[in-house]
């Protein structure tokens, strides 16, 4: 007998629908030839992943665009904040 370690771990999900909803996505899932719950399935990943990327995509504007070229090109010199922040970056390390 199987150990219940050996199974691959399945996580359930449900959804209450409108029939005419679930004829919907059935009527699609048979004319790909896939079950409803693999289409489901799929079609629901498919779409996190668009909302992942979407989120983790920053998107400027031309100006915006511009300006960060510019400074990385042309940074400014760097002001005291940021020399003490850098000393003790390096005090930090070396311990």
């Amino acid at each position: 007998m199987a150990d219940v370690t050996d199974r691959k771990a399945i996580a359930r999900l449900e959804a209450r629908v409108s029939p005419e909803t679930k004829a919907l996505l059935q009527k699609a899932a048979d004319l790909e030839g896939r079950t409803l719950t693999d289409f489901i399935v799929a079609s629901v990943q498919a779409e996190a992943l668009r909302v992942i990327q979407k989120h983790q995509i920053l998107q400027l504007s031309l100006e915006d665009s511009e300006a960060f070229v510019d400074a990385l090109l042309n940074p400014p010199q760097p002001n005291n904040a940021l020399r003490k922040a850098a000393i003790k970056y390096q005090q930090v390390i070396k311990d």
